[in-house]
């Protein structure tokens, strides 16, 4: 009798590719899912995994019975949805991946009242790339992503939150220092700041200022994982960088004064929650979706408020 355990052990293997990682997320000794998962394979009279590659790699066969086993405990969990709908509580495991130059600004903003009123939410929170966020969602290791849309990829539901600027941040030194609004065309020849590779607010920086993959190198001085970085960047050694409007919030009233919008366009980004369409957690996901749009300037729900600019 194969049971649910069993199944949810083969999947958390798959996905992490070490057992003792695996045993680890899944809060029982390594011994203990080895054995299961070997008693497992005893009883269908099939090899699931191929011990000898490092990482472990699922079996031809094997690949088939964890995709099997995967919807089976996809569908396990509606039931738990049922009950919750039909009592009209809200309690389990969330789990959540958010891209990092969101992450400190949105976060603050709403994870300590949410948790606080759905105390029966075991809440995971984990910093990850757009990417890494999709493969989470893909292998059921999140729940939901916060990221930026459009993102093309299949096999997604998009719920938009809220939609924020892009504006510039210069040095006091700069020439665009006393400007009141810049001209997107005279950013291609300036000294750019960028995230590293990845990212997809630097994916939306280079679309919005047109830069090639051929261009000037020398440019580029250094290439950081941290919106607070670049602004300190840009402090210290000149020149300019793009932020996201949550950004400027948290700024001084004199550092305030080198955010800029641009002339003649109005970029934004939207934020969106992302879902694998199998997800079932509606519920979770609809009161998150609220505290998140409640704890926000409400001007950033405005779908007019400027135009997209695309990453993906």
């Amino acid at each position: 009798m194969i049971s649910l355990i069993q199944l949810e052990y083969i999947v958390a293997l798959d996905s992490y590719k070490q057992f003792s990682l695996a045993a680890e997320k899944c809060f029982v000794t390594q011994p203990t899912l080895s054995m299961q998962i070997k008693k497992l394979e005893e009883d269908l009279g099939i090899i699931l995994f191929d011990r000898s590659k490092q990482p472990i790699k699922a079996t031809d066969i094997g690949e088939l019975i964890i995709n099997q086993a995967k919807v089976i405990l996809k569908e396990t969990k509606q039931i738990d949805e049922i009950i919750q709908i039909n009592k009209k509580t809200l309690v389990g495991e969330l789990r959540i991946g958010i891209i990092p130059s969101l992450a400190p600004y949105l976060l603050p903003e709403f994870i300590g009242s949410f948790s606080k009123q759905y105390d029966g939410l075991e809440i995971t929170i984990k910093e990850m790339l757009s990417e890494d966020i999709a493969t989470a969602l893909e292998s059921d290791i999140i729940d939901v992503g916060i990221l930026v849309t459009p993102y093309n990829k299949p096999g997604f539901n998009h719920s938009p939150l809220f939609y924020e600027k892009i504006l510039l941040y210069c040095n006091a030194d700069h020439n665009f220092a006393n400007l009141q609004a810049i001209d997107i065309e005279r950013m291609k020849k300036e000294k750019i700041w960028l995230l590293s590779n990845g990212n997809c607010f630097r994916n939306q920086v280079v679309n919005l200022c047109e830069l090639k993959e051929d261009f000037d190198k020398t440019s580029f001085h250094y290439e950081s994982a941290s919106i607070e970085t670049l602004i300190k960047l840009v402090d210290k050694e000149g020149g300019l960088t793009l932020i996201p409007e949550l950004a400027t919030r948290d700024l001084s009233k004199k550092r305030s004064a080198f955010v800029k919008p641009f002339k003649h366009i109005k970029p934004v980004r939207e934020v969106s929650l992302i879902t694998n369409r199998k997800f079932i957690k509606k519920r979770i996901l609809d009161v998150l979706e609220q505290s998140i749009k409640t704890s926000i300037p409400q001007d950033l729900l405005n779908r007019e408020r400027g135009d997209i600019v695309e990453w993906d």
